[in-house]
């Protein structure tokens, strides 16, 4: 194994942006893709994400609010160098991020790992606003910005779509569009906490064509992300 897996860190620093659904979908696609991968759970209030998946591969929850939990956290990376680190970050991670984040950003280079951020945004300003002050954490991160299509199509995004912040954005990484799956779907994911892989062998014929549609459209984006190098555009 390749000691300089990535961590996939899926942000957004607060609730209803649908972090969780992404991080079960890069799950879904790097266990399809032959990517080793083991999960982090970061919101250790309420860790479905992890409840969904530890049944898949290694799963461990740190809380990222105090010092020890970013210890915990560098120390599971620096064991698990073999595999690429998916991690599901909590709605108020944010202050933990800007007092102790420097855990991290300083041990990149002795974990020989690159940080790569999927920052999953709505249409409103605050999710703009809580992206510049991560960057000041983590400023030399390959991060892409996450347009979740629940909330609409790419156009509808037109505050990200004329701000500086996506310019910036695309010197490194891309701007990227998530897929909406439909609710009946989703909100079975959700109540019965399935991963995706899970979600195909378990449900109705209907639903998993929905899931192979929507699946589809999840690689499309994720090849762009997980192979991007240098430069990129928008998609």
């Amino acid at each position: 194994m390749d000691a300089s897996q990535p961590i996939y860190l899926v942000g957004g620093s607060k609730g209803g942006v649908g972090k969780s659904m992404v991080t079960l979908a890069l799950a879904d696609y790097l266990k399809r893709h032959d990517r080793h991968a083991v999960m982090v759970e970061t919101d250790t209030s309420n860790p479905d994400v992890m409840k969904a998946l530890r049944d898949e591969m290694m799963c461990a929850a740190y809380d990222l609010d105090d010092a020890d939990g970013w210890i915990g956290f560098v120390n599971f990376c620096d064991t698990h160098r073999g595999a690429a680190v998916i991690v599901n970050t909590a709605a108020r991670n944010q202050t933990g991020v800007a007092r102790y984040g420097g855990t991290l950003a300083r041990a990149l280079a002795e974990l020989e790992r690159q940080l790569v951020v999927l920052w999953v945004i709505n249409r409103q300003r605050d999710s703009l606003e809580l992206l510049h002050i991560f960057g000041q954490t983590f400023p030399n991160t390959v991060t892409h910005v996450v347009r979740n299509g629940y909330f609409g199509t790419p156009d509808k995004f037109t505050l990200y779509q004329e701000s500086q912040i996506r310019k910036s954005i695309e010197t490194k990484g891309w701007s990227l569009y998530f897929p909406d799956l439909a609710d009946r779907v989703a909100d079975e994911l959700r109540s019965q906490r399935l991963s995706v892989h899970r979600a195909v062998e378990t449900m109705q014929i209907g639903q998993r064509a929905e899931l192979f549609r929507w699946r589809e459209l999840c690689d499309a984006m994720f090849s762009k992300a997980i192979s991007a190098e240098g430069a990129a555009h928008e998609q």
